[in-house]
Formats: C-alpha cells, sequence, structure tokens
C-alpha cells in the first residue's frame, strides 16, 4: 500500500525569529494524520456502503431456488441482486467455482463476494478480480473467454449462432482482439484496473443488458463488424489454415500497402510473440482496424512502430524516404509523376510542425489532426491519391457522420457491399437453382432483423474449431 507518511521525530527543530524579542520558536513536525491517503489502485472505499444489507438481498435470491443452489441460468437474478450488471454472471458464477460443479450454494457464493466487497471498492477492481488468474491483478487475452461465451450463448441479438457453435470462437477472439486494441494502453498484452477505468468497456458491458442488438455496440461487440473483419481476412487466408503470410497480406484491398510496410510488420514491430513468416487471424484484427482508422491512439502507435526502423523513437529522413521511394515507383506505374522526396518532406515537416525540427516523434503525430494523411503518404498509395484528389464536397459529406470514426464507416459501409453482394448471389441461386461452389466466403448474414444464417454444407464447410481459443492469439 503506498502512503505518503512524514515521519514524527523527537527532534524539534528551532528557528531563530528575526524580532524585537530575538526569541527562538519551535516549529512542531507535522503529524503523518494530516495527509490523507490518495492512492487507491482497488477503488476508493465507499463511505456507508452497507455490506450486510447487500449480503441480505443475495440470501433472498438465493433462498428462491432448490436447496439454495444456482446454476448457471440463475446467475442473472443473483447478479442484479449483488447490484451488478447482467453479463457479470458468467464471471460470478465461475469466480464462485461454480463452473465445477454446474452450481454455486448460497454459503460458497456469499463467502467469496463477500471477500471481493472488502478488498475491491469499485467495478474495474471487480472485474478483474471476478476475471483473473489467481494472484494475478491484470487480465490476459484468454480470462475473458467465459464471459464473451456466455454472452454468445444467452444474447438475444445472438440467438441465432446457438446452432453454429464453430463460429464461437471466432467471433470471441475479434471481441477480445477490439477489447485490447482499445483498452490495453501499454501494449503489454496486460489490462490493468487503472486501464480499464479509463476506458469505457465496463459502460458497453453494461450495455449489453439494455441493448437488443449488439451492432449498435460498435466499439466491442459488433457482429456486423465481426464479419467484415473476418469476410476480410478469409478472402486473404486462401488455404484456409487461419494464417496468412506476407504474400497474403500483400493482396489486401489491390496491393494498396506497401511491400515495404508489409515487411515490417511480418519482422515483429507490433507483435513480438508472432510466428515467423506467419499471421494469425487475431494479429489480422489490428491491422485491418490500424489500416482503415489512422486517426486512433492506437493505430498512430501501430504505424509509427512499424516506420521507426532502428527503433529510436524517431523518424528520421533517411525512413521517410525508404518508405516513400516505393510510393514513388507505385505512382510512376500509374502514369503519375510523383513529388520529390524533398518536397514531400517538406510537406509532412509543415503538416506534422515536430516540436523538435526535422525530428518527428510519436507525440508529434498524436498531436497532430492529420496523422492519417502523413502515414498514407508513406504506405498506402489509394488512400494518398484519394486524399490528393478528393472533391470539394468530400469533407462536407463526412461531416454528417461525424460521430461515427473511420472504422465505423468502414466497416458500416463494407457489411453493405457483402450484404448486397450475398443478396445478388441468392437471388442468382434461386432463379438458375445452382450453387456457387467458389463461394468466397461461408459466413452467416444478418441483416437488419431477417438471420440468413444457414450453416455451411459438407462440401463447403469450415472447421473453425480446429484450434483452440488459445491458438488464436499466437
Amino acid at each position: 500500500m503506498l502512503m505518503v507518511r512524514v515521519v514524527t521525530s523527537c527532534v524539534c527543530f528551532c528557528v531563530l525569529q528575526q524580532g524585537h524579542a530575538g526569541k527562538a520558536e519551535i516549529i512542531k513536525p507535522v503529524s503523518s494524520e494530516s495527509i490523507p491517503k490518495f492512492y487507491f489502485p482497488q477503488g476508493r472505499p465507499k463511505a456507508n456502503f452497507n455490506i450486510d444489507a447487500l449480503i441480505s438481498r443475495i440470501e433472498k435470491i438465493f433462498s428462491q431456488f432448490p436447496n439454495e443452489r444456482a446454476t448457471i441460468e440463475d446467475m442473472g437474478k443473483v447478479a442484479k441482486a449483488c447490484e451488478c450488471p447482467l453479463y457479470w454472471k458468467a464471471p460470478l458464477f465461475i469466480s464462485a467455482r461454480g463452473n465445477k460443479t454446474g452450481f454455486v450454494s448460497m454459503h460458497t457464493f456469499i463467502a467469496m463476494f463477500r471477500k471481493m466487497l472488502q478488498t475491491c471498492h469499485d467495478d474495474a477492481s471487480r472485474f478483474v478480480h471476478l476475471l483473473a488468474k489467481p494472484g494475478c491483478s491484470y487480465l490476459e487475452q484468454e480470462d475473458f473467454i467465459p464471459f464473451l461465451q456466455d454472452v454468445v450463448n444467452s444474447h438475444v441479438s445472438l440467438a441465432f449462432l446457438k446452432e453454429a457453435s464453430d463460429f464461437h470462437s471466432r467471433y470471441i477472439t475479434t471481441v477480445i482482439q477490439r477489447i485490447f486494441y482499445t483498452v490495453n494502453r501499454s501494449w503489454t498484452g496486460r489490462i490493468t484496473c487503472s486501464e480499464l477505468r479509463r476506458s469505457t468497456f465496463l459502460q458497453n458491458v453494461a450495455l449489453l443488458e439494455e441493448e437488443e442488438d449488439v451492432n449498435q455496440l460498435t466499439e466491442y461487440f459488433s457482429y456486423e463488424h465481426f464479419y467484415v473483419i473476418y469476410c476480410k481476412f478469409w478472402e486473404l487466408d486462401t488455404d484456409h489454415d487461419l494464417y496468412i503470410n506476407q504474400h497474403d497480406l500483400a493482396r489486401h484491398n489491390d496491393q494498396a500497402v506497401s511491400c515495404k510496410m508489409i515487411e515490417r510488420i511480418f519482422s515483429g514491430t507490433t507483435n513480438r510473440a508472432r510466428k515467423e513468416g506467419r499471421m494469425s487471424y487475431a494479429d489480422f484484427v489490428w491491422f485491418l482496424i490500424s489500416e482503415e482508422d489512422k486517426k486512433s491512439t492506437t493505430s498512430i502507435e501501430y504505424w509509427f512502430r512499424c516506420m521507426d526502423l532502428d527503433g529510436d523513437g524517431v523518424l528520421s529522413m533517411y525512413e521517410l524516404e525508404y518508405f516513400y521511394q516505393e510510393q514513388c515507383r507505385k505512382l510512376e506505374n500509374m502514369a503519375i509523376e510523383p513529388l520529390p522526396f524533398k518536397d514531400c518532406l517538406c510537406q509532412m515537416l509543415d503538416l506534422v510542425n515536430p516540436q523538435t525540427p526535422g525530428k518527428i516523434t510519436l507525440g508529434d503525430l498524436k498531436r497532430c489532426k492529420l496523422s492519417y494523411v502523413f502515414f498514407n503518404t508513406f504506405f498506402n498509395v489509394e488512400k494518398y491519391l484519394e486524399h490528393e484528389q478528393k472533391d470539394p464536397f468530400f469533407a462536407l459529406r463526412r461531416a454528417h457522420n461525424q460521430h461515427m470514426s473511420d472504422w465505423e464507416r468502414y466497416a458500416a459501409e463494407e457489411y453493405e457491399i457483402m450484404v448486397a453482394e450475398e443478396g445478388a448471389s441468392e437471388r442468382y441461386k434461386i432463379t438458375h437453382d445452382y450453387i456457387n461452389p467458389q463461394k468466397s466466403c461461408e459466413l452467416a448474414i444478418w441483416t437488419g432483423r431477417t438471420h440468413l444464417f444457414e450453416i455451411p454444407s459438407a462440401p463447403h464447410a469450415l472447421n473453425l474449431y480446429k484450434h483452440d481459443y488459445e491458438e488464436d492469439f499466437d
């Protein structure tokens, strides 16, 4: 426990006052009680919190169950009695070891819950306590699996997935990556209580109870966003082993991202644990969100790591020229005369306005409102040209959707395209009584409240359970 203390000493300090009397005045040492505690890693305790009254309500709920034992189906009522969001029910159940026996007794649950209340004083610390491994004060990726599996099993808008357990792991993997992408600001792979408090994740968990459509929760839980991400990955993963190589990733968006940048991504700059020469689906989630929304903090950090070749925290003129050379070749192949590097450099320095002249740091790019223009200039020729050639009404159109992030806008547009293509394909099959064996992506389609999901037939079946969940995080 961290506490600032002023040590009381028996030695008194005398200070001679300059005055008429010339007397010495004794200054009393400051008492340690005068400095209040200011650091609460487990949350600030509530002054008038009545644990006994809360426990009494929990006992009343358990008395309604046979033998005062709650199953996972009963845990929604228990969670509400605990004054927790509904979807804390699975973490509460598992923390009380209900997953071992299929039920949890009243006495076992209350003992667990009382102990938690005595040490954890806010939602963030309690959520970490419930999900974390014994003795850990942080959350790792696999810790979220039981919680998210319960969301898949019980949320009304995901009911259509009950008959398709194969897709559970991919959806769960996507949500976990989005959680860590947004919440884990330290890039450690471990979410702390402090990071959880600073994020909107727990607010989104609470909204799961109120919102009937997970697609409205676009930060983490949207099934439509998962669908877009996985379809994009499926198109690149030609052998469908759930891994892609550099050649596969280079095909993304018609090879818009430069080969030099693809090489940097595969060198481990954004994930040191990546297996050499391969990118997992989990890594692809980070890539796609970063590629389509270069305004977010995580995206800026992602691309800065890739461009900082020597890892010194500064983008030098050499590093910028290294990436710009390939952009020039691409532009020349398109019969477009590229801007000379020196002119481009002057434009970018004016754009970023670094605090130290000639040296661009991560902080400079985070302060820059047009960091996405900077990045696209050096490794995405399509988006670079899009910015250079945009029509005068482009900004006006974007202004109407300011409430949406670039990622949300991209996902919404891509989903509409995919639904339209699937609809055209369905009409073709009905007209010609023909099933296309080269269908690009055998996935669930969910448009509005109409579920068009079909489990793939045997010749096209996807074995998405081939790998355990943990392997998704390699």
